[in-house]
């Protein structure tokens, strides 16, 4: 297995006026493959930026250590550098300055210049999209728009790894899905890894191959969405929508008996007709499973036995606010 970062035993302390210290980050360890998308999810001030600030170098931790592909943080913060690109969570332009001369100054911190400069800078524009407007002075942009000027800095250099430290926070809907959709392709189309941190579930949930659930400066669980609501043994809920036959409730205690996993079914029966008086409503049979991909053929199986006409299969699995609220008591806060 190859890891573009290796962080162990992270730990970052931080002293308050009056003498006393703080832990921001409590020993967080965590691998992250090549060409993935790794969230960290959590609430505002459970540590997620003091983590990704450590990771990049941005700030020094009190213990432990980080490797980017194989280069120390800490011993070879150089080598290290080279290989990732930030965005951060506040917008770092110049606002008096156009796009395309924000971007040309921040390549040339990079070392780039000539014409190799000018190439990557019209590579840039033209994938956030912002080519039409590249002489226009920053402070002209919408929130939405500074957001992509800002990823593109970080993209400058052609980094193998990204780092975005929630940067949809603060714009528009249409402006979010652009770079929701913007991270998707820096995975898919250059093979970059992402680390990403939000304190939005659906945000997780939509872009990551694997998350990090982290509160009060620690991991409390880390894995695929699949992984972590199955840890906890949250339930999924396979949906068949069936005819107009009466299900007995013999067929349903045969079914939560016969199918591994399965804890419970449940019949709605159908409505005779709709409101305009056209087709029967179809019934519903829900079956509760600890583990619902794997038990639905088995189940599809006792139905089709039964001679039950299924006209649709739906699966609903548990969500990652259902993970946090188990592990922790309490919904995720802003």
């Amino acid at each position: 297995m190859q890891y573009m970062v290796e962080a162990s035993g992270l730990v970052k302390t931080y002293k308050r006026p009056d003498g006393t210290e703080i832990e921001a980050v409590k020993g967080i360890s965590l691998n992250i493959q090549k060409g993935e998308i790794f969230s960290l999810l959590g609430p505002n001030g459970a540590g997620k930026t003091t983590t990704i600030s450590m990771i990049s170098g941005l700030i020094k931790p009190s213990k432990g250590d980080a490797k980017i592909g194989g280069y120390s943080i800490t011993k070879e913060a150089i080598a290290a550098k080279r290989l990732m690109g930030v965005v951060p969570q506040e917008i770092a332009l110049y606002p008096e300055l156009s796009a395309r001369r924000n971007l040309e100054f921040f390549g040339q911190l990079y070392g780039l210049n000539g014409k190799e400069l000018g190439k990557r800078v019209d590579e840039v524009l033209e994938f956030i999209d912002l080519s039409d407007r590249q002489k226009d002075r920053v402070d002209t942009f919408s929130g939405g728009m500074k957001r992509r000027v800002n990823i593109g800095v970080g993209l400058l250099h052609r980094p193998q790894l990204v780092y975005m430290d929630e940067p949809t926070v603060g714009i528009d809907p249409q402006s979010r899905r652009r770079i929701l959709d913007t991270v998707f392709k820096l995975r898919d189309e250059y093979n970059m890894t992402v680390l990403y941190t939000t304190h939005l579930m659906e945000e997780a949930q939509e872009l990551s191959n694997r998350v990090a659930i982290i509160d009060h400066g620690q991991i409390i669980a880390l894995g695929t969405q699949g992984e972590l609501t199955q840890q906890v043994g949250e339930e999924d809920r396979l949906l068949f929508k069936v005819g107009t036959q009466t299900i007995a409730d013999a067929l349903l205690k045969n079914v939560e008996t016969t199918v591994e996993s399965v804890t419970r079914a449940l019949y709605d029966a159908p409505s005779q007709t709709t409101d305009n008086g056209g087709e029967t409503i179809p019934g519903m049979i829900t079956v509760f499973a600890k583990r619902g991909r794997k038990a639905l053929p088995h189940v599809i199986r006792v139905l089709n036995e039964a001679d039950i006409e299924i006209s649709s299969v739906e699966v609903r699995e548990p969500d990652l606010e259902a993970v946090f609220l188990h592990l922790t008591g309490r919904a995720l806060r802003d």
